[in-house]
Order: structure tokens, then C-alpha cells, then sequence
């Protein structure tokens, strides 16, 4: 051991090494060849383009929430809404301006584009 060390350090570093079981021998690894670059074709990207006439579905289904909309008197107190016509006028609202929206779902082997109308 070296100097550098405490003496105890030197004491029971030498223990440790001569108590120590020995070491599991590591079989050598044969020598590998330089790795082959093998040359792929590049893979086509996929393009998937959907239009969905959301727009159109949710004027289609627009009179069921409208005559849903009593049942909402039924909900306890803290969860009914002062008025429950124009909460379903606010959602109609919401979900028909989606109209005209693009939405990109890129993936490296796939580029999917819905476009809501």
C-alpha cells in the first residue's frame, strides 16, 4: 500500500485483499470486426389525410342536449347550473367553432393531418 495512507487504512486495506474471495475470471471477449454498415432504403413516410364533418354532426345532434336539458334541474344544488339552455347554447358554441380547425399528428414513420369541417 502506499504512504499516503494511514496506517489503519493500510492495516485493513491488506486484510480486505487477503480475505477477499478471488475475483470471478471474465472469459475475453473475441476480438469483433469493425461493425458492418449495412445500407437501408430510406422508409416512405406515410401520409394519412382525414376530414371529419364534425361541424355538421354536432348540428345534426344538436336538439337532443336541448331536450335533455330539463333533467338538469334534477342535479343537487351545487352542480345545477343557474340555466341550463344557456349552458348547452355555450358548449353548442365551443364545439361548432372547431370548424375549420387542422390538426398535424406527426410520427416519425407517419404524418396523419385531420382537417375538421
Amino acid at each position: 500500500m502506499s504512504a499516503s495512507f494511514p496506517r489503519a487504512v493500510t492495516r485493513f486495506g491488506e486484510a480486505a485483499l487477503e480475505r477477499a474471495p478471488s475475483a470471478p475470471q471474465r472469459r475475453p471477449q473475441p476480438r469483433r470486426s469493425s461493425p458492418r454498415v449495412v445500407e437501408r432504403p430510406p422508409l416512405r413516410r406515410v401520409t394519412v389525410r382525414l376530414w371529419l364533418p364534425a361541424t355538421a354532426l354536432f348540428w345534426l345532434l344538436a336538439p337532443f342536449p336541448l331536450l335533455l336539458a330539463p333533467l338538469a334541474y334534477l342535479a343537487p344544488a351545487p352542480f345545477r347550473p343557474a340555466n341550463p339552455y344557456a349552458v348547452v347554447l355555450a358548449v353548442g358554441r365551443v364545439l361548432t367553432s372547431f370548424g375549420g380547425a387542422v390538426v398535424d399528428v406527426n410520427t416519425p414513420h407517419a404524418l396523419v393531418r385531420i382537417r375538421i369541417f
